[in-house]
């Protein structure tokens, strides 16, 4: 298939659409996975909740489109899929056992873990300009993460993991992006993240209550939507430029809290939310003045082997 035209622009408006419903996914997991709604639902259950409801969303859009399903990397689906299953089973179970502002904190390594590989596996080349942005956003997590006892909680490790694997994941959705449609991506990569779940979730099942049910929904609904975003912004700009957006969940939870649960931000949380947005807002302008777009790798051929596969 031939690859959209670059339009960075338009990739970081994506983007920052999908961190908005990643906020929501993680903050429904934090309710059924608390007393909240009723008894906590287990990460594994929270996790197939939200691949079963994901899925119907997107076969509903597969179908609305009469989309032709065919060219399908499966190795490629396959790591993805794995890798993202764990990322978010992982940071469902942190979000359920440490505050929600250190595990989303902890989290959003997963940026400078995609950019770190795709160096080496997508053959992108960072500039110093997207490395000082990016380290400008982690030090702006590095204060919203609050360091000190609580932020080295053991609960902490598996949000760290959860960074670890989704940065990976970062990776093969890149590799994806520019060989097969995003519907037809999502579309696979949501089947067999169901069935992995399924799998998991049999020894832990148990029913849910009438509001877990519909959290489970939302999440899945949720989760649909900022994944059609991803996939479409990572075919039009490099992993390493668009990744570092994702910093944008941060300060998506905070107004979710001010919000809904009339939770207002310290002084801390606003000084570390500034200097993500400022990180990005560098990386935003360089590209802007540099008056050109931004390349991607070309897609392998089918068949050929993905870097790391």
């Amino acid at each position: 298939m031939t690859p959209p035209r670059p339009s960075p622009a338009r990739a970081v408006a994506l983007i920052l659409v999908a961190t908005a419903f990643i906020a929501v996914t993680t903050l429904l997991a934090k309710a059924v996975g608390g007393p909240h709604l009723g008894p906590p639902l287990h990460p594994l259950q929270v996790s197939h909740g939200r691949f079963l409801f994901a899925l119907i969303v997107i076969a509903l859009v597969v179908a609305a489109r009469r989309q032709r399903i065919a060219g399908v990397h499966w190795r490629w689906h396959g790591f993805r899929t794995l890798f993202g299953w764990g990322g978010v089973t992982l940071m469902f179970a942190a979000a359920a056992r440490m505050p929600l502002s250190d595990a989303t904190a902890i989290s959003f390594l997963s940026p400078v873990f995609a950019m770190l590989l795709a160096i080496p596996l997508l053959g992108e080349r960072v500039g110093p300009v997207r490395w000082t942005a990016a380290l400008l956003a982690l030090a702006g997590m590095g204060v919203l993460l609050r360091p000190g006892a609580e932020a080295f909680q053991p609960a902490a490790l598996l949000a760290l993991a959860a960074a670890v694997s989704m940065g990976v994941e970062a990776i093969f959705i890149k590799r994806l992006s520019g060989a097969e449609p995003p519907v037809q991506i999502l579309l696979v990569n949501n089947s067999l993240g169901l069935a992995i779940a399924t799998l998991a979730v049999v020894p832990v099942w148990e029913g849910p209550a009438p509001g877990q049910w519909a959290a489970l929904a939302l999440i899945g609904v949720a989760m649909a939507a900022a994944q059609l975003c991803f996939v479409n912004a990572m075919r039009m700009a490099d992993a390493s430029f668009v990744v570092p957006f994702t910093y944008a969940t941060l300060v998506w939870a905070a107004l979710y809290d001010a919000a809904i649960f009339g939770v207002i931000p310290d002084a801390v949380s606003w000084t570390g939310a500034a200097i993500i947005v400022a990180g990005g807002g560098l990386l935003a302008w360089r590209e802007a003045g540099r008056g050109r777009a931004v390349t991607t790798p070309p897609a392998p051929e089918p068949g050929e082997r993905a870097p790391g596969a």
